[in-house]
């Protein structure tokens, strides 16, 4: 089964008393939200991810501002440009992810189909591409 990262477009409802977007699980994406925590305040130059996880899968979106995600799986790399709040980049389990260039006062907001488990977390590069060979 090929793991496969990607846009999905989320319902925008616009107003002139200001824009309205919501997410549904199973409805919107492919999973049942277990927990969702937001990051924000990073210093200039940083870069927040830099692992993979085995079983968590995770829908990521840029509240405010705007940043990148580096997706690998091990032998192709794609750049996700997250800008708007009506966007969100999901990402199956088994991928290396890479948030990084995120602009002043930007939010990211991820939602995650399993509880923090630290067991889940593939931190080595070498280890994950080492996970990927068939």
């Amino acid at each position: 089964m090929q793991k496969q990262a990607g846009i999905i477009n989320l319902s925008k409802f616009e107003d002139p008393r200001g824009n309205l977007t919501f997410i549904e699980e199973i409805n919107h994406i492919p999973f049942a939200i277990e927990r969702v925590y937001w990051i924000y305040d990073v210093p200039g130059g940083q870069v927040r991810g830099g692992h993979a996880f085995r079983e968590q899968q995770e829908l990521i979106i840029a509240l405010s501002g705007s940043f990148d995600v580096l997706v690998d799986d091990g032998k192709t790399q794609q750049n996700f440009s997250l800008n708007r709040s009506y966007y969100g980049l999901y990402i199956p389990a088994g991928l290396w992810r890479q948030m990084q260039n995120f602009s002043t006062n930007s939010l990211a907001l991820v939602l995650s189909s399993t509880p923090y488990n630290e067991l889940d977390y593939i931190r080595d590069y070498q280890e994950f591409l080492s996970n990927c060979k068939p």
